[in-house]
């Protein structure tokens, strides 16, 4: 099948998820009254999710950066911040696209191999999914009660999820330690190529290794684990401030931790194939909300729209700044066959 129309199925697939998840969410939804609880929302508070998800997407281009030493050391933060921020803007139209796009746009810039850079967005998913693990085992321990709306024998399935997430955890470890081990088990299915390729084939693999190299630089692992957790704080407190945006929702008392289990709420979300978390988002969060908080069915959705599009539209600016600024071009970054050693996409 043509990669145009895989690429159309996978866009109308998405949309579909989306278009779901959003009836769901808004099933049953007054507007009139939706509309007032908009309007009553404290925007002051709303307004500072602007410079704490700018701060978050700061650190990961930071991380990003210090993944990226084995290929280039010092590589420009500005640079790493765009290819960030495009990736986002691209992922809010095309789900997974955004991680192709992210090595090009940093390649174009910066003179790295797009397989290299594409090995550090490996490395980096594997960290993501890492410290995600780590944040659900931590809640599943400390926040018992978080699992009351999902299910109904919550002291049974408790110990098994705890297992399941410290097992997972282990595994990410695992995999991040010894991630250029199982490339060389992937090296091995060079005998199903005809030969005319195993040069070409060598070279991606030579140059997609180096950049799983930051795996054996062990100076770098505090840094890097410092700003995993960071930016995991930063996301959690940007989920954390719009409780005080709503005065019905500020009398609950909410803590800093229920906004953790939001935020391992939401990860679940955007891992699902719908553009930018859309309708994913406000079901599961809109959900929790309610059952788990006793938050009305208005106010949740409220949050979960405002909490969702703050994020959507800073980042679909600031990313289509960058887009232009830098003369980014998807089809490009889509359609270009990755390079090999040392040379730029």
């Amino acid at each position: 099948m043509p990669s145009k129309i895989k690429q159309v199925l996978r866009s109308l697939v998405s949309f579909a998820v989306a278009g779901f998840f959003l009836y769901l969410a808004f099933r049953g939804t007054n507007f009139a009254d939706l509309w007032i609880s908009l309007k009553s929302v404290n925007y002051w508070w709303i307004s500072l999710l602007v410079p704490i998800a700018l701060l978050s997407h700061w650190v990961r281009a930071v991380r990003w950066g210090h993944l990226l030493a084995p290929v280039k050391a010092n590589t420009s933060r500005r640079n790493l911040f765009s290819g960030v921020m495009i990736g986002y803007m691209v992922n809010n139209a095309l789900p997974r696209v955004g991680e192709l796009v992210r090595p090009y746009v940093l390649g174009k810039l910066e003179g790295i191999s797009k397989t290299s850079a594409l090995g550090s967005v490996v490395i980096e998913r594997i960290l993501d999914f890492l410290t995600f693990y780590f944040i659900v085992s931590i809640v599943l321990f400390a926040y018992p009660s978080s699992l009351g709306p999902f299910f109904e024998h919550v002291n049974t399935v408790r110990p098994l999820l705890l297992a399941s997430s410290i097992a997972c955890f282990f595994l990410f470890v695992l995999l991040f330690f010894k991630a250029r081990i199982f490339v060389s088990y992937a090296a091995k299915l060079r005998v199903l190529l005809p030969k005319k390729y195993y040069a070409r084939f060598d070279s991606m693999l030579d140059s997609f290794q180096s950049g799983l190299a930051v795996s054996t630089m062990k100076e770098s692992f505090f840094i890097i684990i410092v700003l995993s957790l960071l930016m995991q704080a930063l996301y959690a407190l940007g989920l954390y401030i719009p409780f005080f945006a709503f005065s019905s929702m500020a009398s609950l008392n909410l803590d800093f931790g229920a906004s953790v289990v939001l935020l391992t709420i939401s990860s679940i979300a955007f891992v699902l194939p719908a553009p930018g978390g859309l309708g994913t988002y406000h079901s599961f969060m809109t959900f929790t909300l309610m059952k788990l908080y006793n938050v009305d069915n208005t106010t949740a959705l409220s949050y979960s729209l405002i909490t969702h599009e703050v994020g959507y539209i800073l980042v679909t600016v600031v990313g289509m700044y960058f887009f232009v600024k830098d003369h980014v071009r998807i089809s490009e970054a889509t359609q270009q066959t990755p390079e090999g050693g040392s040379q730029s996409v």
